[in-house]
């Protein structure tokens, strides 16, 4: 049952999706760091897993080995025991020929079982080795994924410490900003304009003042000629040559 969680423990890691893990995550640096615990702790296991896999095909590979060579060499000795009954049976030695028969026989069934022996094992062996070989390429898999996984860890952690450096550098230019002096200088050259505008204004309404009151004494000047023939009509009147010229 061990076993069998950690082969599907690799099967899942080998058919995640690491970047659409990293995409969805919340914190991606946290999401990483787990993963490459998570795969670590997993290719551990796995490899104690699949060396004791190896191991046990390695058994049974060597176990088929000596039931074929087993079932070589009962052949072998039945073939011995067949001809030594032969050639007895051929000198008149019926006797010893049927026992030599006697001992073919049982190497023959001796080799018959070791055959059989082989024979089963063979699915056994194709089938662990089949898996072994699953293993290893889901074990290899998950080193080449875990490299990655380290290698976009080191990206995002560069990417932050660059985001990091930007945001200072940008908070840095926004306190300049503030504190600038062309800044300060538009504004006071603004001032300045307004208060020339205003000694301009005051300049204006001070020659519109000037002009009314040299109106005035123009009719003030006009009145008092007015007043002074009044005064000569009442003393006697101007000749009409002096209203002539």
């Amino acid at each position: 049952m061990a076993k069998q969680s950690i082969f599907g423990r690799i099967s899942t890691l080998v058919r995640a999706n690491i970047n659409a893990l990293i995409d969805s995550a919340e914190d991606p640096q946290k999401m990483i760091d787990q993963l490459v615990r998570d795969y670590t702790n997993s290719i551990a296991d796995a490899e104690a897993a699949i060396a004791e896999t190896i191991g046990n095909l390695r058994l049974l590979e060597r176990d088929h080995e000596e039931d074929v060579q087993s079932a070589r060499e009962w052949g072998n000795k039945a073939l011995a025991a067949s001809k030594k009954a032969d050639e007895l049976r051929t000198s008149g030695n019926t006797a010893d020929a049927d026992k030599f028969d006697s001992l073919a026989k049982i190497a023959l069934q001796r080799q018959i079982s070791a055959e059989r022996e082989a024979t089963s094992a063979e699915p056994t062996i194709a089938a662990q080795t089949e898996v072994v070989d699953k293993l290893k390429d889901g074990l290899n898999t998950m080193k080449v994924k875990l490299e990655e996984l380290k290698s976009k860890r080191s990206e995002l952690l560069s990417r932050a410490k660059v985001a990091e450096a930007q945001t200072k550098v940008q908070d840095a230019i926004s306190s300049i900003n503030v504190l600038d002096p062309t800044s300060e200088l538009g504004r006071f050259e603004d001032k300045v304009r307004r208060q020339e505008a205003l000694a301009q204004g005051k300049i204006e309404l001070a020659a519109s003042s000037l002009d009314a009151q040299f109106e005035s004494l123009e009719d003030l000047g006009e009145l008092t000629e007015v007043e002074a023939r009044l005064a000569e009509l009442k003393a006697g009147g101007p000749t009409q040559a002096a209203i002539e010229d």
